[in-house]
């Protein structure tokens, strides 16, 4: 790359941060002649010059200052260091709340007042990004696992909402009303707390309305759903309450499409292992896995053609948006709006899919209401040049789960890397092969036994469209253990931090064809077999196999018959009065007395 002098980096840094289109009441500029006397009463005597700076007009919002250096200086030279926090107690004078930025024109280094806060190797964000990095920079998963579970038992008991889905989409309404500035308060009574919700979600469908007609069906299910009781100002305050909160968790940049609506839908579900549509919701640590497992990026158009809340297309909204340096840029708005596809069959799924893709914002005009089975699903998939496919499709023969993936894999572009969650032996039972014919199956990872609660064992199937398999062989791994534990009445989570580290471990190991941990890796022959095959237990013969067996032989050899002989055994240990010294082998004196009784 061509160095840049620090005057290059200072014109290049003002188009990074966006300084050419701010529209709010602030300060801004760079240069190397102003002085912070200059730029406002408050720096009053103070000569230093900063090569950028952005002042707010309200002292309680943050203020950005940049140092700049030429492309060929290492920039954590302690010098660059202390001229950076210098500047930054400089402009602490006048705000509380401070980012402070060095930067070359390659790297960068942040800081939040006098704390270092990263250290960067990619370009500048937007100064929208680095407004917000005294947002709450945490979330509480346990307050969120609180209300969801407040708001779910409210919701049953206290309204009276015996359908499921209903009361997850009832709840996810109100959180896309919250969103979009509903003034839902207290006191507010049935009617007044219903229509808020129902008139600020019509709406914040306005714009999308026009590109995706079918979202007026979430209005109607919305409209749909009845309570059986209306009157309880206490549960109506209360569901207000519990929606606020996590809405403010949701409006958080440090939203990781886990730490909220994860929790969300595992609380709904966590009543029904299964549901009447063949569902089965994708448990977060999964969704992260797949999408790094197949490397998507921020430049990949992803599809879930049975996306049911939309949690792959959530998980996968969130990372590549921090990808481009988070949820206030301006290439945010375009993977949002163009990079995100779904469709879901079933009417209720769709309407909650629709309501989880409003509550963060756009990628909801992508969402169709179709069936992947049928033709003109299979014609709006050839449509968007899809470049990465993760789904976790319904399993039951009578939902068409293998037709689903064959109509997937048949309808994006040549060389498209598909994954698929199935069951442990759905290719082999349901005549996977016929899908090698025109594709290739290159990896399954078998996922731990008990990674959903229905009983049900799955791997993933990576898959490259368009390549025939022509005997290439399968790479197969086992992740016996994700680390995650059961917890009473809220699933199974990740308490002890351990999937981090693994799903690192296993990334790196299935992309490097090495697992030198846990030696699970085997080549699997597609001719053979279309699944991880579990390794035979090695036989073991203990020593009282060996004399049972040498017992059944000899009772076997006298003709003693072993029912008659278990019977009298049991019944003379139980009920008689003593059993003498003499008579310590009682086998063998039980088994002379059947003799002669023969």
């Amino acid at each position: 790359m061509i160095n840049q002098t620090e005057d290059q980096v200072r014109d290049l840094a003002k188009e990074e941060l966006g300084f050419t289109h701010i529209t709010k009441k602030a300060k801004f500029g760079v240069g190397q002649l102003t002085t912070f006397n200059q730029l406002d009463p408050k720096f009053k005597g103070i000569p230093d010059k900063p090569d950028g700076w952005y002042f707010p007009d309200n002292t309680n919002d943050v203020a950005v200052i940049l140092e700049c250096k030429a492309s060929d200086k290492i920039l954590n030279k302690q010098e660059f260091i202390d001229e950076l926090l210098k500047n930054i107690k400089i402009t602490n004078k006048k705000y509380k709340k401070v980012v402070g930025i060095l930067y070359n024109g390659e790297n960068s280094i942040v800081y939040k007042n006098n704390n270092l806060y990263s250290t960067d190797n990619s370009a500048l964000k937007n100064i929208d990004y680095y407004l917000h990095l005294f947002d709450i920079d945490n979330i509480d998963k346990q307050l969120i696992y609180t209300l969801t579970k407040r708001i779910n038992d409210s919701l049953h008991i206290d309204f009276g909402i015996k359908n499921l889905y209903h009361r997850m989409i009832f709840t996810a309404c109100a959180l896309v009303a919250k969103r979009y500035g509903a003034g839902l308060v207290k006191g507010m009574n049935y009617s007044t707390f219903h229509t808020c919700i129902h008139s600020t979600l019509s709406k914040s469908l306005e714009d999308s309305r026009n590109q995706n007609r079918k979202l007026d069906l979430l209005l109607d299910v919305y409209s749909e759903i009845k309570m059986n009781s209306t009157e309880n100002q206490e549960a109506i305050d209360n569901f207000i309450d519990y929606v606020t909160q996590i809405s403010d968790c949701l409006n958080s940049q440090y939203w990781n499409g886990e730490d909220v609506m994860g929790i969300f839908f595992n609380e709904f579900n966590r009543y029904k292992k299964k549901s009447e549509s063949g569902q089965v919701f994708t448990p977060d640590h999964i969704t992260s896995f797949m999408y790094r497992l197949i490397e998507c990026s921020k430049n990949d158009i992803i599809l879930d053609a049975t996306c049911g809340s939309g949690a792959f297309l959530v998980k996968a909204m969130c990372n590549m948006i921090n990808e481009t340096g988070g949820i206030y840029t301006e290439e945010s708005k375009l993977i949002r709006k163009t990079h995100l596809y779904g469709i879901e069959f079933d009417r209720e799924i769709f309407a909650l899919a629709c309501a989880n893709m409003l509550i963060h914002k756009d990628g909801k005009t992508n969402l169709e209401q179709l069936d992947t089975r049928k033709k003109e699903a299979c014609d709006w998939i050839k449509k968007k040049h899809i470049t990465k496919v993760l789904m976790n499709p319904p399993y039951e023969r009578k939902y068409g789960c293998m037709k689903i993936v064959k109509n997937v894999l048949d309808n994006v572009p040549l060389g498209t890397k598909c994954a698929f969650i199935l069951p442990d032996k759905k290719l082999e039972k349901d005549n996977g092969k016929k899908l090698l014919e025109k594709h290739t199956l290159t990896t399954i990872i078998k996922m731990p036994e008990n990674l959903f609660n229905a009983g049900i064992t799955t791997s993933v199937y990576v898959f490259e469209s368009g390549k025939a398999q022509n005997n290439r062989k399968i790479v197969g791994y086992y992740i016996e253990d994700d680390g995650l534990e059961t917890v009473k009445n809220q699933g199974r989570q990740d308490i002890k931090n351990k999937w981090h580290d693994l799903e690192d471990y296993w990334i790196n190991a299935i992309q490097l064809g090495v697992d030198d941990k846990f030696n699970t890796k085997q080549i699997i022959d597609p001719n053979e077999h279309l699944s991880y095959q579990m390794p035979e237990q090695p036989f073991e013969l203990l020593e009282e196999d060996f004399i049972k067996t040498l017992m059944d032989y000899e009772l076997f050899k006298q003709g003693i018959d072993l029912k008659n002989f278990k019977e009298k055994l049991i019944t003379n240990i139980m009920y008689s009065s003593s059993v003498s010294d003499e008579n310590k082998n009682i086998s063998i004196n039980l088994a002379k007395r059947n003799k002669n009784e023969d």
